[in-house]
């Protein structure tokens, strides 16, 4: 296995679009790093990019300290694994596993080999006499995976590979995938635009957003302590509250005025970075409101929608004249019902402070 490595790499495309615009980034060798962010952010080009198959328009690609910038896909030793399986439906699986290393005229014991602790390792042995018609879509990605397993190559580039299964198989397939890699030690760079995939899949995270990196690090460490607002909407579910505010001091005394309510906030994460009369972005997860009776807590709203969603309830809160909108998650039990009157007490410890300018969080400029 190997590190890569990225150094102010881009993409632009002869029409003028910057796909990717000087991504910096250092994978470790042996590390599962997850590229993530909304359709259109430039993940799946980083992709591409590494694997030889999209042309940089400017920047320098290592992998294991070799320079492969111009250097052709095939003989850069990467396995790609597709959302689509790509397998060729007249072989059978033992076939499909062993084709790569045919190709490469590699002995036929030793392919044996290879196959037979591939498919052990992924949980399809018994399949292996089977054509990928005989398949459920879980078995089949499997396959896929085995087929790059088989190859032992430097790294694995993996493209929303778990897109096209149910949610119950997506989710068992991904625990099987995270299991793999801690076997396999293995250089991975999975792309995806599922959050809660990332979450759990990754040892870091990357958060692209139109074409640049906006964070990088462990999934818990983004979640906490996100570096700007893009990025603390996109990662949580439901996600952060954001509120326009001003900051204020007068003496020791320090105030946030959003539209809607003031807070006193000496105790916010970047409060000591704050300046009087500075524009800020106030930040706050769901789940770190609290609901109380009416007049025990910060501001006071009405309920207007309630999503029960077993273990957690979310609840969509209208407050102030101009009707902000506030959501609050708790664990399940009895919840207000919609139209009541309820309180919020805000987590004065839990408050992320941002540069409305800049968006980015006071903590992390």
């Amino acid at each position: 296995m190997a590190a890569i490595s990225l150094e102010a790499v881009s993409k632009v495309y002869p029409n003028g679009h910057a796909a990717v615009r000087d991504v910096t980034l250092g994978i470790d060798d042996g590390e599962l790093l997850v590229l993530v962010g909304p359709s259109g952010s430039g993940k799946s080009t980083v992709l591409r990019l590494i694997a030889g198959l999209e042309t940089a328009s400017g920047g320098r690609i290592t992998i294991g300290g070799g320079d492969v910038t111009d250097v052709a896909p095939q003989e850069r030793d990467l396995a790609m694994v597709f959302q689509t399986y790509a397998l060729y439906p007249h072989k059978s699986v033992r076939e499909n596993l062993a084709f790569a290393l045919e190709v490469r005229r590699m002995p036929a014991a030793q392919i044996e080999e290879r196959v037979r602790a591939a498919a052990t390792g992924l949980g399809i042995e018994s399949l292996l006499d089977r054509k990928p018609a005989q398949l459920s879509g879980g078995q089949r990605q499997r396959v896929a995976l085995g087929r790059a397993i088989v190859r032992e190559p430097k790294a694995f580039l993996l493209d929303e590979p778990l897109s096209n299964l149910d949610p119950l198989l997506r989710a068992g397939t991904r625990a099987e995938l995270a299991l793999l890699h801690r076997r396999l030690g293995a250089t991975m760079v999975y792309v995806t635009h599922d959050q809660e995939e990332a979450m759990t899949l990754a040892t870091r995270m990357a958060v692209m957003n139109g074409g640049i990196i906006e964070q990088v690090a462990a999934p818990l460490e983004i979640f906490a302590r996100p570096a700007t607002t893009f990025v603390a909407q996109f990662v949580g579910t439901p996600s952060m509250n954001l509120w326009p505010a001003t900051w204020s001091c007068a003496g020791a005394a320090q105030q946030m005025e959003a539209a809607s309510f003031s807070l006193d906030a000496a105790k916010a994460a970047g409060a000591s970075a704050a300046q009087d009369g500075s524009r800020l972005v106030i930040g706050l997860r769901p789940h770190d409101i609290d609901v109380t009776p009416i007049g025990g807590g910060d501001v006071d709203g009405t309920v207007e929608l309630v999503e029960a969603l077993g273990a957690w309830t979310t609840m969509h809160v209208r407050v102030g004249t101009d009707r902000e909108l506030i959501r609050v998650a708790a664990l399940a039990g009895p919840a207000a019902r919609p139209g009541e009157r309820v309180g919020l007490r805000f987590r004065r410890d839990r408050l992320q402070l941002f540069d409305a300018a800049t968006q980015r969080n006071l903590l992390t400029s």
